[in-house]
């Protein structure tokens, strides 16, 4: 093993470790008398798989992985994870689409299924990724949970900024430095490490925070330009939590969602409130 990848190893250890370490929450609750036991209502809420990835075809984000998603290594490596994500056994599969294409949607999956090796002229993480998950599995359901909402990240450059220009102007010079723990080459990385690191919680809440959370520090002097920014995005993915919620599901029903990494962050923290949803930990499908 070189030092590289003994390095790289270490790290993902690391990382992985710190995302099973006990809060003090245990022992608040005993100190302050909280019950610690759990409701019928907390046993029977629907399993959720939240999965964030980058995206591996075309993708008008301004920050992109490069992918080859024509490749054939590349389409067997992302294979390889929907097999090590298929223990999870979802019965609903939930993408990144609009759901007005449900039924083309459908449609398409459904000729996968019937022919794995069907030719994608521009393949996404959802045919490498989402339909391959769903054929190993049997998985019969498959909606999009996308609206499309625009906004403009770029707002600090495009404005006199009388709010905190110190602070907008250092984060954005080099965003993931504040994050030691993520703060990784993802160029060094194999196909796994890559979501292994998407999918980690400093990760997610770097995403949030560059997406979204500094533009509030950006705005003209009687105005709230960068805040209001940053509302269309909690907009957006506020509006694609309702299209999951207009889902039928039932608490026997365990639920894949294939996204962005940056709306997964959202939806993470949807999830850890929420009385009808329970997130399974992502790292147990990575081993």
């Amino acid at each position: 093993m070189t030092i590289q990848k003994l390095l790289v190893f270490t790290m993902f250890f690391m990382l992985w470790s710190c995302t099973d370490n006990p809060s003090n929450e245990s022992k608040a609750n005993k100190h302050i008398g909280l019950s610690e036991e759990i409701s019928d209502n907390e046993s029977n809420k629907i399993q959720i798989l939240n999965f964030g990835t980058f995206h591996m075809g075309f993708t008008s984000d301004s920050n992109k992985t490069e992918f080859d998603e024509q490749n054939k290594e590349n389409q067997k490596r992302v294979h390889e994870i929907a097999k090590k994500l298929s223990s999870f056994n979802p019965t609903v599969i939930l993408v990144e689409t609009p759901p007005e294409y449900d039924k083309q949607l459908q449609s398409e999956y459904n000729k996968y299924l019937k022919n794995p090796e069907m030719f994608f002229k521009s393949p996404s993480e959802i045919e490498l990724l989402a339909f391959e998950l769903g054929r190993i599995c049997g998985t019969k359901r498959i909606y999009g949970i996308d609206h499309k909402m625009g906004y403009n990240y770029n707002i600090g450059n495009e404005i006199e900024n009388a709010i905190d220009s110190v602070w907008y102007d250092k984060y954005y010079e080099n965003s993931l430095k504040f994050y030691p723990q993520v703060n990784i080459n993802e160029d060094s990385l194999n196909l796994l490490d890559k979501l292994r690191l998407k999918n980690h919680d400093r990760y997610l809440d770097f995403l949030i925070t560059v997406n979204a959370d500094m533009l509030t520090h950006a705005g003209t002097e009687n105005g709230f330009e960068g805040a209001d920014e940053a509302a269309k995005y909690y907009q957006r993915n506020l509006r694609m939590y309702s299209n999951l919620n207009r889902i039928d599901l039932n608490e026997d029903d365990r639920v894949f969602i294939l996204m962005g990494a940056s709306h997964t962050a959202f939806f993470r923290d949807f999830f850890s409130r929420s009385p009808k949803y329970e997130m399974v930990n992502t790292f147990e499908y990575l081993k």
